[in-house]
């Protein structure tokens, strides 16, 4: 059972729909508080997305993050600086796919029970902290150039990409898998208080 679920009760299609419209809304409204770096700014946006995954499960998270992406898709500014679709062909492209895995194994964590307590939920967002760098430094160090996108971040040494799209968030994204674990784990608290 989800948080959801557990929340709201039984789960039909036209909450499914208006819970991924909402949690997409979300994630696009976190993903606006952001310090600036470059080329990649740190968002509060992985925060919302482990938070989304981890409420929803695999299944509706993965769509809640399919609708987010096709907001930006559609032209709206949902990414990071008000950046719209043309965020795909851009640096934080890799992330921005890497966010559909981030949420669907954040759901599966749930799903499955791996992510019960504090402890287990935050060995499980910093794993999926770390994994999503896999598909954010593919893309500029090898896949950008494959696809013609030309610009100096693309096909860089990998020192370039530690330098500009790891060493500067790690401890941020530490901190977001936990405060992440500690928001949907109180949540749990709280409806488990309520029903006792």
């Amino acid at each position: 059972m989800t948080l959801t679920q557990a929340a709201f009760g039984k789960t039909t299609l036209l909450r499914q729909a208006l819970l991924a419209l909402g949690g997409a809304a979300f994630i696009a409204a976190a993903t606006q508080i952001s310090v600036p770096f470059f080329p990649v700014p740190m968002t509060l946006q992985t925060l919302a997305i482990l938070i989304v995954g981890l409420s929803f499960g695999a299944r509706l998270g993965t769509a809640t993050l399919i609708t987010y992406l096709g907001y930006g898709a559609m032209g709206l500014p949902v990414f990071a600086n008000g950046m719209n679709g043309l965020a795909f062909a851009g640096p934080t492209a890799g992330f921005l796919l890497g966010f559909v895995l981030m949420a669907g194994l954040a759901g599966l964590a749930t799903d499955r029970g791996i992510a019960k307590g504090f402890v287990s939920t935050t060995l499980v967002t910093l794993g999926l902290a770390a994994l999503l760098y896999i598909p954010g430094i593919a893309w500029p160090l090898a896949v950008a150039s494959a696809t013609g996108v030309e610009a100096g971040w693309v096909g860089q040494e990998i020192g370039y990409y530690w330098t500009y799209f790891i060493a500067p968030f790690l401890i941020g994204d530490v901190v977001k898998a936990v405060i992440a674990a500690l928001v949907v784990t109180g949540a749990w608290k709280v409806l488990a208080g309520r029903k006792a």
